[in-house]
């Protein structure tokens, strides 16, 4: 059972929502009595499943298809959200993507895809939920990466769009301070999903060698981290970053 509450009853949008932590999110928040909007950019059978799950469970969850990298997608994500709920109180920019590329292998289109992706899909859709967003009382959690403080080769350009969302959250933050409205972000490890079978299979032992927790952090472990920061119970928090990785930054 988890600790935070206040949550029966919220509206919330998480992008990126139908896999992975996105999913786990989901499932934390509307455990929490939450009603939730699965965003997600194109027909996903993992959205429809964990909707099934969820109003199995008596949970109300909706899917709200679109690329967040559109600002016309992201315009119907939000529309869709807030006609279902009346408002959106909770905001998770989940979605986002994450390859690598040394230097000497990247072009322009490889750059732009994930600063599209990371830093714009982040700032145009927080610009279009704050028409519904309750105000004082709103929450909006990004998504950063604990590669934005301590990168590793490779991961240049992804981890300077999340170093850019650290930014984005602290002047949020001071934007939408005097509506109320908080804004952090989770600055996640690397953690055990469909998306990190790879990097486990090829650096698991490495990975767990420098992480004094001894383990890989699982989906859950973020989503505990998103349920409280979007909970009343953080409502003295804002423009923070919370690294999460196991204690290895």
């Amino acid at each position: 059972m988890s600790a935070v509450g206040g949550l029966e009853g919220r509206a919330a949008l998480v992008t990126g929502g139908s896999r992975g932590i996105g999913a786990a999110v989901v499932r934390r928040l509307a455990s929490l009595g939450c009603h939730v909007a699965i965003g997600c950019r194109s027909e996903s059978e993992a959205a429809g499943r964990l909707v099934d799950e969820l109003a199995a469970a008596g949970r109300e969850a909706i899917v709200v298809r679109g690329d967040i990298a559109e600002p016309g997608d992201v315009d119907a994500i939000v529309a869709a959200a807030a006609d279902r709920f009346g408002r959106i109180d909770i905001l998770v920019n989940c979605a986002g993507i994450g390859p690598y590329r040394p230097l000497g292998k990247m072009d322009a289109a490889f750059v732009r895809h994930i600063l599209d992706a990371n830093v714009l899909g982040t700032v145009l859709t927080t610009q279009a939920v704050l028409p519904h967003m309750r105000s004082p009382g709103g929450r909006i959690v990004n998504f950063a990466s604990a590669l934005a403080f301590r990168p590793i080769p490779t991961s240049s350009v992804y981890s300077a769009s999340k170093a850019a969302v650290v930014t984005l959250t602290h002047a949020f933050a001071k934007e939408l301070g005097p509506r109320g409205i908080t804004v952090n972000a989770v600055a996640p490890g690397v953690i055990e999903t469909d998306m990190t079978t790879k990097i486990l299979a090829e650096r698991g032992e490495q990975i767990l060698a420098v992480t004094p927790l001894a383990r890989i952090g699982q989906p859950d472990d973020i989503a505990g981290i998103v349920a409280f920061l979007a909970s009343p119970e953080a409502g003295w928090i804002t423009g923070r970053t919370l690294i999460a990785d196991g204690g290895v930054t």
